[in-house]
């Protein structure tokens, strides 16, 4: 074999392993999003879990609406099998009900001062933290993801690869922030006063 032939499979060979190292590279950072994407969902399904309990805890001192808990019911499917889209709307749907719980227990000082509210209510914010946190590296991960994709000399194989960009979880207009598990600002001026219940002051 003459010098331009050894030449030219050592270019072949360069490729080849360039290729294979950009190949490699694509499929280590899109298994970060998905682990990432993985541990929000363990969150968000613990806190689907604990929003029923706080209903039923609610329950014991307001006449609240089981509607509440028919949605939330009703979420729970596209946070165990949806999408990244679906998920952001069905975290969006579930941090209203939350608001919504909480404006009720606004009217119950007892309901404030049981110790299974109380309990519930650290678990929630915990659980609001752990999303925060995991959301944020999640969307750590896609952005360099995308960049690997997006970027030379990636860019020149992710299509033919068939990688595609992934979805950052960010929070919907207004819901940037997590909801914070207090009372301080939850109470609803428009909302007509909640039915006297055995938590309820002068019943």
């Amino acid at each position: 074999m003459g010098i331009l032939t050894w030449v030219g499979v050592g270019i072949i060979v360069v490729i080849a392993i360039a290729v294979i190292a950009i190949y490699n590279g694509f499929i280590a950072k899109r298994n970060r999003v998905q682990d990432a994407l993985a541990q929000i969902d363990v969150q968000l399904k613990r806190r689907y879990d604990l929003i029923p309990n706080l209903i039923e805890t609610v329950r014991g001192y307001a006449k609240y609406e089981k509607s509440v808990l028919t949605q939330v019911t009703a979420l729970r499917a596209s946070i165990v099998t949806g999408s990244v889209d679906q998920k952001l709307r069905a975290n969006d749907q579930l941090s209203r009900a939350l608001k919504s719980i909480f404006a009720v227990a606004e009217s119950y000082p007892d309901l404030k001062a049981s110790e299974n509210f109380k309990e519930l209510q650290e678990q929630l914010e915990g659980t609001e933290d752990k999303i925060s946190y995991v959301r944020t590296s999640f969307n750590d991960y896609v952005l360099d993801y995308n960049n690997s994709l997006q970027t030379f000399p990636g860019n020149l194989f992710s299509k033919w690869f068939g990688f595609k960009p992934a979805t950052f979880f960010q929070a919907p207009p207004g819901q940037s922030e997590p909801v914070k598990v207090d009372f301080s600002d939850l109470a609803d001026p428009n909302s007509p006063p909640g039915p006297a219940g055995k938590g309820k002051k002068g019943s």
